[in-house]
């Protein structure tokens, strides 16, 4: 199976046609069931995206929002995810959005999971767009090579459900524990876009897409056919 890959000039172009896209689905599905659930990716690539997809008019306050994963860590700390969703998605119109953390301050990293687990759960269990993003070595949400959760992140056939991710040893990523949904979650998702920039990202993409679906999650995403669109610019 091949995966078309979208290819946009500028950063602007790119960023606008993804928020464009997530606001399309996030609108239908608030008009279909008066509900929708948005989740989104940390890191500084989707933050133009989120700054336009922030102005638009979809009945925010019908729409909850999440992120696929987070780091261990408090919205206090520097490498908070929550923290830059909420700065740049959860601003004008979307703040009206309500928001719903991976990370809480529990006892261990699975514990928080746990708690994140139930509470998507009890938010439909089901996301109607999701925003991908994919690090150099091509790992997605915190499913990264050689880490022990890797192949259960990677099941398709466990429920969705929220994981910890233990740090990396001897070097290997993550090098903070991690909380992250798993490929189900994206199985089951109404709309799924991974937005990439730059010609190292596309040359990863390509090469992680022919690799095993055991072990490389781009190969996973595209073998238990998750609904994706693969949006790239060149810009950086």
């Amino acid at each position: 199976m091949t995966v078309e890959i979208e290819t946009f000039p500028t950063v602007e172009s790119w960023a606008q046609s993804i928020a464009g896209r997530i606001e399309e689905t996030l609108g239908a599905a608030v008009i279909a069931s008066g509900k929708a659930v948005f989740a989104g990716s940390g890191g500084s690539t989707p933050s133009p995206i989120y700054q336009r997809l922030a102005q638009a008019e979809i009945g925010w306050a019908k729409v909850a929002v999440t992120l696929v994963d987070e780091r261990y860590v408090p919205e206090t700390s520097p490498d908070s995810n929550a923290t830059l969703i909420k700065q740049t998605l959860l601003q004008g119109p979307a703040a009206k959005a309500s928001f719903i953390p991976l990370y809480h301050a529990e006892i261990t990293v699975d514990r928080a999971a746990a708690v994140a687990a139930h509470a998507l759960a009890e938010a439909g269990g089901r996301f109607d767009a999701v925003l991908l993003g994919m690090g150099e070595d091509g790992h997605i949400c915190s499913m990264f090579p050689e880490s022990p959760t890797l192949k259960t992140l990677l099941s398709p056939t466990l429920k969705p459900t929220v994981l910890g991710v233990p740090h990396g040893r001897d070097g290997m990523a993550p090098s903070l524990e991690r909380i992250s949904i798993n490929l189900p979650y994206l199985m089951s998702a109404g709309r799924v876009i991974l937005g990439l920039k730059g010609r190292a990202k596309l040359e990863v993409f390509q090469r992680e897409a022919l690799g095993d679906p055991a072990v490389q999650p781009i190969s996973a995403l595209i073998a238990a056919k998750v609904p994706l669109e693969v949006v790239w610019t060149e810009a950086e």
